[in-house]
């Protein structure tokens, strides 16, 4: 069906009028004439083979922090934006970083196992065999421990699953636990293990997740086969980031550091990622009750919850070292507005050898750097200066960005237009988030790239994917359909956005491509040029269309005349977000009744399996009537501001001086959505629109402090939250017509 689907988006663009003219945001005409004559050089610089000869390079050692192929990734990135004319700068930091020490997983009866903990080498990978220098599987910032107890298979290890072990009558208290890999970020699984009293947690990845079930495995597939691990971090981002020592402020080489017991964000508890050959005979010596079928993964047994007649012995040490981190920053100076900065950032630092994270998308912001240093020979400048900073240091903790967005936060508040970040690339389609002033102007954007796969745009081929996504829903479906736009996500963590957006306010984009490459060799020893020239991206194609798309943005934000924020744009999808969090109340409200009705009337008495999962434990405290006038209000004053701000700069002649005031008055904007003192628990999360969730960690919630306080039935702090978003929206409004009194 796919392969028709390009023809059926192009019939319907035609029937629908969707064949959009060419205007561009923020451009006179013949300014805008200008810009897509430059785009179409820009373009023509671009080579294929160039990022392939990145990737290969880069990722043919392995990089980790503080490791010797680390610094020579940065030296090498260093050296080529010398070498294209940038002003360049290494800024070094010091930051904990523990590696492993002692590694022992052992079952010690009735059936006795040790666990290799180990990654085999291939043949068919040329990379694979650099032992003397790679990581080997652990979790990053596992707590040093010595436990042995009775193991629990808690299937993901979110909320919900233990909530469903306390209705079997199964307590984690003093145990070990084994969760899968999926459906939350790694960090939170130890994270809930260790609030319900586990003295372990084990993580792997089921077959049924991204291994033979879905196919081949590698290297015959791209699945991961039985021997791949997943490292990762697993520190409590969603507290704060960076260096865990050095909170909210730089971790230079004199820094002060905190005592590491006293990092709020650090784990109590050892943990250790497993293969699913690892994790077989773990699972297999379990009893207790049959797990229920959204639980059973694809090994072949009956996968039982536990715990069995065994007992599971780990012991995880670690070095924790003080490592020097290298971000690369390059600078191309503005020829009209200088102390106006367009960041565009990748990170360099990988677990292994990392050709597709985060390689590949490095790889192709340096083409892009190399292709706008191409067009300088040619006369061209920017208008506003362009940085392009080289990451060290974001797989543990985003560390390197953090750190220097904490150590340069002032400047950055005051000069930067916005933060445009990727990471690793695939092949597919195009994903992006960020911030929602700028989703018309990232939609022209996307109009104005062409898919190499399909011949229609990067901006249609995302709404086939949307189109696809809808499934059988007919509703849903033909609003997509007579839709001529891309909805952007809204951020949450993972990736080096986190410190300009959530910590600073300041504009920010995260941009991508994938869906159609399986990602089984994610933060494993497979994760090589060989693995991704076979099977993420061949011909190195989306890696020029990455540069593209980041490469458009970039330059467009430099050249506009008029910056192209469209607070309406904002608007649109805050209101949204403020209808969530009160139909999230009231569904609760009604749910919450249903349930202890259910309980009082002791219909639960006798239940199938399917209906135990949906039990409560207990009654629950009704839920209460919030009072959200003032959110409401804050939000009606919001949409009368943002059409008369966007009719007063659709009317406004400015120029010179006036036009360059308003353009600083609209890129500070965002910073107005920032809470004086934080989110409630991790007040270095300071956006009130946008935060990784306490329980997702990558995954974002909107609206976070009212949001999360009613989900986690907080009653009091949701009301005060309520009335604290509505305060700063408040305010963002009053700004906002600032600006547009301003210009009348």
């Amino acid at each position: 069906m796919r392969k028709f689907l390009p023809g059926i988006i192009a019939t319907l663009s035609f029937f629908y009028g969707w064949s959009q003219s060419k205007t561009l945001s923020g451009f006179k005409e013949n300014s805008a004439k200008q810009e897509f004559s430059t785009e179409e050089k820009f373009d023509s610089y671009l080579k294929a083979d160039n990022v392939g000869q990145l990737i290969k390079d880069m990722s043919a050692r392995p990089h980790h922090v503080g490791s010797p192929g680390g610094k020579a990734v940065a030296d090498y990135i260093y050296n080529k934006f010398k070498s294209w004319g940038y002003d360049v700068q290494m800024e070094t930091f010091y930051v904990l970083f523990p590696t492993p020490k002692t590694r022992v997983l052992e079952m010690t009866g009735p059936t006795k196992f040790k666990a290799s903990l180990m990654e085999k080498v291939l043949p068919e990978d040329a990379t694979s065999n650099q032992t003397s220098e790679q990581l080997p599987p652990y979790n990053c910032w596992s707590a040093d421990g010595d436990v042995t107890g009775e193991l629990v298979f808690v299937n993901y290890g979110l909320p919900e699953d233990y909530e469903y072990l306390e209705r079997l009558g199964i307590d984690v208290k003093g145990k070990i636990v084994i969760a899968k890999y999926g459906r939350s970020w790694r960090g939170i699984k130890p994270k809930v293990a260790q609030e319900h009293g586990a003295i372990g947690c084990l993580i792997y990845s089921d077959p049924k997740d991204d291994g033979y079930y879905h196919g081949d495995v590698y290297p015959k597939g791209a699945f991961k086969n039985e021997y791949g691990v997943q490292r990762g971090s697993v520190m409590d981002m969603p507290i704060y980031p960076g260096d865990p020592l050095t909170p909210g402020y730089a971790s230079t080489k004199d820094a002060k550091r905190l005592d590491k017991k006293d990092a709020t964000n650090l784990l109590k508890i050892p943990v250790q990622p497993i293969s699913y050959h690892d994790a077989e005979p773990l699972l297999r010596s379990l009893e207790g009750p049959v797990a229920p079928d959204d639980w059973r993964g694809a090994l072949p047994f009956t996968y039982h919850i536990g715990p069995g007649k065994g007992s599971v012995h780990l012991k995880l040490e670690f070095n924790w070292d003080i490592k020097p981190i290298y971000n690369i920053v390059a600078k191309l100076a503005g020829s009209e507005h200088p102390d106006e900065w367009v960041i565009r950032g990748n990170h360099h630092d990988a677990w292994v050898n990392g050709a597709g994270d985060p390689i590949s998308g490095q790889a192709a912001m340096l083409e892009e750097a190399r292709a706008v240093s191409e067009l300088v020979k040619t006369g061209w400048k920017p208008k506003r200066t362009l940085l392009y900073c080289a990451w060290d240091g974001e797989e543990p903790s985003l560390m390197g960005s953090t750190e220097w967005a904490e150590m340069h936060a002032d400047e950055l508040q005051q000069k930067t237009v916005a933060y445009i970040n990727s990471d690793g690339n695939g092949r597919g389609f195009l994903g992006v988030g960020g911030s929602h002033a700028l989703e018309p102007f990232m939609n022209e954007v996307a109009r104005d790239v062409t898919d190499p796969e399909t011949g229609i745009s990067v901006l249609d081929r995302a709404r086939e994917a949307q189109i696809i996504g809808a499934g059988r829903s007919h509703t849903s479906k033909k609003e997509l359909l007579n839709k001529k736009t891309i909805n952007i996500e809204a951020l949450g963590s993972g990736s080096d956005f986190s410190a300009f957006l959530q910590h600073l306010g300041i504009p920010s984009f995260n941009l991508g491509f994938g869906g159609e490459d399986p990602g089984g060799e994610y933060h494993s020893i497979y994760d090589s040029y060989d693995d991704y020239r076979r099977f993420k991206d061949p011909s190195f194609i989306y890696g020029v269309v990455l540069a593209k798309t980041a490469g458009r943005t970039a330059l467009r934000l430099a050249d506009a005349e008029a910056l192209p924020f469209d607070f309406k744009s904002l608007y649109k999808t805050l209101n949204s977000y403020a209808t969530e969090v009160i139909a999230l109340a009231d569904q609760l409200r009604e749910s919450t009744a249903t349930e202890n009705r259910l309980i009082k009337e002791k219909i639960y008495s006798h239940v199938t399996d399917t209906a135990l999962k949906l039990m409560p434990p207990s009654a629950k405290d009704e839920v209460p009537y919030f009072n959200f006038s003032s959110l409401q209000n804050a939000m009606a004053a919001l949409e009368k501001t943002t059409n008369h701000l966007a009719d007063a700069l659709a009317k406004a002649k400015l120029d010179g001086a006036k036009q360059d005031e308003v353009n600083k008055m609209l890129y500070k904007a965002e910073q107005k959505l920032l809470l004086e003192n934080g989110l409630p628990r991790r007040g270095w999360y300071k956006h009130a629109i946008y935060a990784p969730g306490f329980y997702t960690g990558y995954g974002v919630k909107t609206l976070p402090g009212i949001r999360e306080a009613i989900e986690q039935r907080n009653w009091k702090e949701a009301q005060e939250q309520i009335e604290i978003d509505a305060t700063v929206i408040k305010s963002f409004s009053e700004y906002l017509e600032g600006i547009a009194k301003s210009i009348q």
